[in-house]
């Protein structure tokens, strides 16, 4: 959970439900879900320029979605750095009077030494969810073990990746 995919995951859903409890008094955001959701470098020329006409307007979901883009830097700088603008951005977001924005903010708090550490290991959960495909794609093709055992054995067999060294078989040679 404190890896960076993750973490942005739960971002883009604060910046979302900002956008929709703002959405009920500013109609000009109905619809608008995915422009603030996307990166501004993948955003198309129709986008670029309704998020310039949104951005000229004082909106709180702007500065949620600004938050999010501080947020997002936060992850590209050196590991010497990131505890000090990690807590210059905590305090920023707990003063933003956004409520999906300070209650991540407070998540991040509470998963705090979690997620300074993954500035040094850089070790997240796609290990882990890969290995989970594999046990589906294992499940999925057994069609029902009668047992577990044969059930754990399958999944070992297709996670391990073993060469197995059979012998080659010689070719049969007919003789009268």
């Amino acid at each position: 959970m404190f890896d960076q995919f993750h973490l942005m995951k739960m971002m883009n859903e604060a910046v979302d439900q900002a956008r929709r409890e703002e959405q009920k008094e500013r109609p000009e955001l109905k619809g608008r879900k995915y422009l603030y959701l996307k990166n501004e470098w993948n955003h198309t020329e129709r986008q670029k320029e309704l998020y310039q006409a949104l951005r000229k307007l004082d909106l709180r979901t702007n500065k949620a979605h600004h938050l999010r883009g501080v947020f997002q830097d936060i992850f590209v700088c050196v590991p010497e750095d990131d505890e000090s603008l990690q807590k210059r951005w905590y305090f920023w977001a707990i003063h933003s009077r956004m409520q999906p924005i300070i209650e991540f903010a407070k998540t991040v708090k509470r998963h705090w030494d979690g997620e300074v550490r993954w500035f040094t290991t850089k070790i997240n959960n796609g290990i882990l969810e890969g290995i989970n495909s594999l046990i589906q794609a294992a499940k999925a093709r057994s069609r029902g073990f009668r047992n577990v055992k044969s059930f754990n054995t399958i999944i070992y067999l297709l996670g391990a990746k073993l060469e197995f060294k059979l012998p080659k078989v010689l070719p049969s040679t007919h003789t009268k």
